[in-house]
């Protein structure tokens, strides 16, 4: 049996819908070498491995080789822990069930697990941020999507399918909802991440002929960053924008604490870097709809990691847990 000490690092992969960030860890949480792709330009889950593939093994090859590496962890939107698979993801070009694990085992020989990308940053934030030492508390993330991971009892909730926690999908506006990604109308996703609040940015421009400088954009290349460094500048409009954004997120999670009374729910990407313009109607709009007996309990937490960090750590942290079979 190969012993730990003789695999001492293992490789996080976070699939997004934008960026794959990839990087080789240590046993402390140190990012040792990493290297990014474009998710979106691979028409097929075959050609994507592949250029994955091409620009990871140099990375392992200057860390010793494969044989230093005791495993892969990836976090995937819409991956599914117990079959390795992703299916059905709503913001990636390749549809229906794709087998990921078990391509990159086959093209590295190297043992792979996977989850959704929301349960790796959870298990990242747990195992090296701001989660340390809690046994119950919710990650939500708020990316071009917004995924979430649920920790009850020291444990990630999977459900008997492995795709428990879709949070991002619960639907906040039942009257004229927006399209959502995933099929469904008016869901949190639709609202709340960084393509939700460029839509809202959209909408709130037509409905109104104020002054703002966001009408200096195209409105189609409007997106949530243009909008954050409006509102820094004093926009109104933009901190319009925010403060209707925050409102729904904050009723959303009112709903959350009463499911699962977490100790704390760390927000990550982002969205949750728009400090006080986000929080303020966040935490209000929580205030006036949380049930009377979870008041002031839930801590309301910004991820202590780095974007890109968070997921890659937590998609590596999943690859410790892998029996050594060798």
């Amino acid at each position: 049996m190969t012993s730990n000490m003789e695999k001492p690092y293992v490789v996080g992969i976070d699939i997004g819908g934008t960026n794959t960030v990839f990087g080789i860890v240590d046993a402390r949480g140190t990012i040792l070498a990493s290297d990014s792709i474009k998710t979106q330009i691979h028409a097929t889950a075959d050609k994507y491995v592949d250029a994955v593939c091409e620009r990871l093994l140099p990375l392992i090859q200057s860390q010793g080789g494969i044989e230093k590496i005791k495993g892969i962890g990836v976090g995937a939107p819409n991956g599914n822990y117990y079959s390795g698979t992703i299916e059905f993801a709503p913001n990636l070009p390749w549809k229906g069930v794709i087998s990921l694990a078990a391509m990159f085992e086959e093209r590295l020989s190297i043992p792979t697990v996977l989850t959704n990308d929301a349960n790796a940053a959870a298990i990242g934030e747990m195992t090296y941020g701001a989660a340390r030492g809690m046994k119950d508390f919710i990650m939500i993330t708020l990316g071009t999507g917004v995924g979430s991971g649920i920790v009850i009892n020291g444990q990630l909730v999977y459900g008997h399918d492995g795709f428990a926690g879709e949070l991002g999908h619960v639907v906040v506006r039942r009257e004229n909802g927006r399209m959502c990604g995933c099929g469904r109308k008016g869901c949190l996703e639709a609202y709340c991440s960084a393509t939700g609040v460029a839509r809202t940015a959209r909408e709130m421009l037509q409905a109104n002929s104020d002054a703002s400088l966001l009408r200096d954009i195209p409105a189609e290349s409007i997106m949530s960053k243009d909008v954050y460094d409006a509102a820094v500048k004093g926009d109104k409009l933009a901190r319009e924008i925010f403060n209707f954004t925050g409102e729904i997120l904050g009723e959303a999670l009112a709903d959350f604490i009463a499911f699962s009374s977490p100790e704390a729910i760390i927000l990550f990407g982002g969205l949750a870097k728009s400090g006080d313009y986000i929080m303020n109607p966040l935490k209000k709009a929580l205030d006036e709809n949380i049930l009377n007996i979870f008041k002031g309990k839930a801590k309301i937490l910004i991820s202590e990691l780095k974007d890109s960090d968070a997921a890659v750590l937590g998609a590596s942290a999943l690859a410790w847990e892998i029996k050594d079979l060798s």
